[in-house]
């Protein structure tokens, strides 16, 4: 579709506004674009392509509330994003006036997609229900569990975008709407590929091993001209206990990693970019006052200046040793104490707040972002979020970590967790960050004609595309698979989208132009289910 084929328009001024402080409930009804209760003042303006919504007062405020009674057709399919990652449950669905949409949701219907979101990093955690009356926008500004204590200071919590289009392209309007929500993405300026032996070692390994993997890394990339990324995942700092602690502190690694600047060298040596993984606000340096950390589970807190300023000398520290790929993983856990797929944010336990409870939730996670990919700066890092929250970080990551693990073990993970991901975030792919769907794990225990269609549709879809390859496995004809995969995503040239993706939360036909791949994902007997899969998680946070 032409550029043309799409139309922006506004909400306008909404029928009811709901504010929500700590003392009381405040609901105004009729069309008013400044709504004012007490201290608390919401303002509603026309910035042109977009809405902005402006709150300022001197009381607690947890959350604003607002309501259209803009009526879309109940027999609509919608898609809605997720909080952070996702968990192999994003799918085209009916409507639900009591299902959570974060950030943003498209409306299919007979002849047309609308879609309704708010800009990416803005300074509220928003979501959007739609039912058979109308749409409403939360926008929860608490800091923490608490309400904020803006003390007179204005906030622009969101800047609103509606979108329509016909509807015979829903995935290029979806591209479209996610192009208009974020203006400023920061793109790595070259393909970003390769290596992190994660799902084969699970975080037991070593500098030799690293070394073996580069090794074998080269061999699966020979005749590329981009150099692959060896990423060096949880398993390097030095109090690592497996399968019990993995944070900091990140001074140094252990001792089997005894010197990690000296290894970054010996990788560009061999021929290849260095990675590595870590996780920052999960960190038991004893020289940390406790004023620092967020008081539900010790963890930093980057709302504290000289806790941030401690986090960014980590990232400095690690840059500076010469890894030019920084995976931070694990904040929005350590932020807030749940995961996307136990509960929606929002309804995260009361009774806390952040150190600097002046600042919203969201605005002390972009101020951790901003930090973390400032600091990367010095050497020009490539920066990987993980367990981030995407809506906030668009501008701030090179790449999203999209979704929950895969697996070098179960392929029903991979299927589940990986295909989905790749399908349905795949246009922020470009327009947010570049998407990262997970790993291709090859250990000897999926099926290679199931691993070879996971690496296949990653490549076809022109996404980066890094594998787990236990060194010695591949035999001679996937060994050839594998060096034609990994040349291919060394360019990534493709630009697959999912034909079926309103049909299947899985989806099988992905096509460019007249090229058309076609995979079948399921196993003949069905899933299969096994309880000792494993589901990472983090261990217990430092005391």
């Amino acid at each position: 579709m032409g550029e043309n084929a799409y139309k922006s328009f506004q909400l306008g001024i909404p029928d009811y506004v709901t504010i929500q402080t700590e003392e009381q409930f405040y609901v105004s009804s009729g069309k008013k674009q400044t709504v004012q209760e007490g201290s608390t003042k919401v303002e509603f303006k026309d910035a042109g392509g977009h809405q902005d919504i402006f709150l300022t007062s001197s009381d607690a405020v947890r959350c604003v509330k607002v309501r259209w009674n803009y009526l879309l057709a109940k027999e609509s399919r919608f898609l809605a994003d997720a909080w952070e990652r996702s968990y192999g449950d994003l799918a085209w669905k009916g409507m639900s006036g009591s299902r959570f949409m974060p950030w943003y949701f498209l409306a299919n219907g007979k002849d047309r997609t609308v879609c309704f979101g708010v800009k990416t990093r803005p300074s509220a955690m928003c979501y959007w229900q739609a039912d058979t009356k109308g749409i409403t926008l939360y926008l929860d500004v608490r800091c923490g569990g608490m309400g904020v204590l803006l003390n007179g200071r204005t906030i622009r919590a969101a800047q609103v975008v509606c979108m329509e289009a016909g509807a015979e392209s829903s995935f290029e309007t979806a591209q479209e709407f996610c192009r208009r929500m974020c203006t400023d993405p920061v793109l790595p300026a070259f393909p970003v590929y390769g290596s992190n032996n994660w799902y084969y070692a699970y975080g037991d390994s070593s500098e030799e091993e690293i070394l073996s993997d580069t090794d074998y890394l080269l061999q699966m990339t020979k005749g590329t001209s981009n150099a692959p990324f060896m990423v060096i995942d949880d398993c390097w700092q030095e109090c690592h206990e497996l399968d019990i602690y993995n944070g900091g502190p990140w001074r140094c690694g252990n001792a089997r990693f005894p010197d990690m600047k000296a290894l970054a060298q010996k990788l560009v040596d061999k021929g290849v970019r260095p990675g590595i993984w870590v996780r920052l606000l999960l960190n038991k340096d004893e020289s940390i006052p406790k004023e620092w950390k967020i008081p539900h589970n010790g963890c930093l807190d980057p709302s504290h200046p000289d806790a941030l300023a401690y986090i960014r000398r980590d990232v400095e520290r690690i840059c500076g040793w010469g890894y030019t790929l920084l995976k931070h993983d694990f904040s929005t856990y350590d932020l807030f104490g749940k995961w996307g797929f136990e509960a929606d944010l929002i309804t995260h336990a009361d009774g806390w707040h952040f150190y600097d409870r002046g600042m919203t939730s969201a605005e002390i996670v972009k101020r951790l972002y901003e930090e973390i990919y400032d600091a990367s700066r010095c050497r020009d890092a490539i920066v990987i979020g993980c367990n981030t929250i995407g809506h906030l970080g668009a501008g701030l990551m090179h790449l999203n970590r999209t979704a929950d693990d895969t697996s070098g073990r179960s392929w029903e993970r991979t299927r589940r967790m990986g295909v989905n991901t790749l399908a349905f975030r795949l246009p922020q792919h470009g327009t947010f960050f570049h998407i990262d769907a997970d790993c291709v794990g090859v250990i000897g225990k999926i099926p290679w004609s199931k691993n070879r269609q996971w690496a296949d549709v990653i490549v076809q879809s022109g996404t980066p595309l890094f594998v787990s390859v236990k060194p010695g496995i591949l035999s001679p004809q996937e060994m050839e698979d594998m060096q034609q995969l990994m040349l291919e995503a060394s360019e990534q040239k493709h630009h697959k989208i999912p034909l079926d993706w309103q049909e299947t939360d899985c989806p099988q036909v992905w096509a460019e132009g007249g090229d058309m791949a076609a995979y079948d994902w399921f196993e003949n007997e069905g899933p299969v289910l096994d309880s000792r899969v494993e589901i990472f998680h983090a261990p217990a946070a430092a005391p």
